[in-house]
């Protein structure tokens, strides 16, 4: 009689984990795919972003020796992908609020794929519902602060107006902005630290701490980052952060700060080499980690 074979299968879900390790009751995090992009002005391809990070990080090591941590140990579940609602962007803002709502509400952090970046309005609107003291860092290289954009409130490029509507919004990173967004940031419209492409260093983690409450929602563009390292993005602007840049400032907050949920948006994987998605992917696993892991008391609940 013959044997049965030695069958492995491997699990369609960020990192490849384990149905235990990737159990929703056990969970640390949940990562919610938003394959959503609809108001992009120049080139698309951001909905195809999720699909690109959750390959990706099937090829990831689940230790991270930054931390000596595997981070597989810390529960990562995945949703299954979030389809867009073609009504319109209104719309589908409200879809991603129900649906990140529901998940934060347990105290899980929340890690959302974008798609472009109207994906975090919707975000935000249910961590701004949980959280009394929430306020959000904003990385990007653009404004994001117009009142509207091609007719409609709800786009890319006033992201960032929007989440200012609800709760406080600290920008790093940005390197372009129209002169409505000038004039917006001068009358205090947003903190904002403007990146400078021909001396780049971090602002002082003090400076941005300061205009941070204590409960933080992390949403990044990767188009902050240098095209050199990241030209898979729908508008890529020269003169952007490195990776340490990055990675450094993210984990000072994290230090000081209690992360709840981030995005991480704009991925057009087809802009760019393979390595492009390798890194977005990379840097889901490390906010996973460095929220899950660092800063204060991450056992307090929220408002729900």
């Amino acid at each position: 009689m013959a044997s049965t074979p030695d069958i492995s299968w491997v699990p369609f879900n960020f990192l490849a984990l384990t149905p235990e390790q990737s159990d929703l009751r056990k969970a640390r995090a949940v990562v919610l795919p938003v394959p959503y992009d609809s108001t992009t002005s120049y080139r698309t391809g951001s909905r195809y972003g999720p699909m690109a990070i959750i390959q990706a990080s099937g090829t990831l090591e689940d230790y991270d020796q930054e931390l000596d941590l595997d981070v597989a140990s810390l529960g990562i579940h995945t949703t299954p992908f979030l389809e867009p609602h073609m009504a319109g962007p209104a719309q589908m803002v409200e879809r991603i609020q129900h649906v990140v709502q529901q998940y934060a509400s347990t105290g899980k952090i929340v890690a959302v794929l974008g798609g472009e970046h109207t994906v975090t309005v919707g975000a935000v609107r249910a961590m701004a519902s949980l959280y009394e003291d929430l306020s959000v860092l904003y990385l990007d290289a653009h404004g994001d602060l117009r009142a509207s954009y091609m007719d409609t409130p709800y786009s890319h490029a006033t992201a960032a107006r929007r989440v200012r509507e609800m709760c406080p919004v600290v920008q790093v990173g940005v390197r372009s902005i129209s002169l409505e967004e000038r004039d917006f940031i001068k009358k205090g419209g947003a903190a904002t630290f403007f990146w400078d492409a021909q001396s780049p260093s971090l602002p002082k983690i003090n400076d941005v701490l300061k205009h941070l409450s204590p409960t933080v929602y992390v949403s990044v563009d990767l188009d902050s980052l240098d095209p050199s390292i990241m030209s898979a993005v729908g508008t890529p602007e020269p003169g952007g952060m490195t990776w340490a840049h990055m990675t450094g400032l993210l984990k000072d907050v994290a230090r000081q700060r209690r992360i709840v949920g981030f995005d991480v948006t704009e991925l057009s994987p087809e802009e760019g080499p393979n390595a492009c998605s390798y890194t977005a992917a990379k840097l889901v696993y490390k906010l996973i980690a460095y929220s899950a892991t660092l800063g204060p008391d991450k056992a307090k609940t929220s408002k729900g």
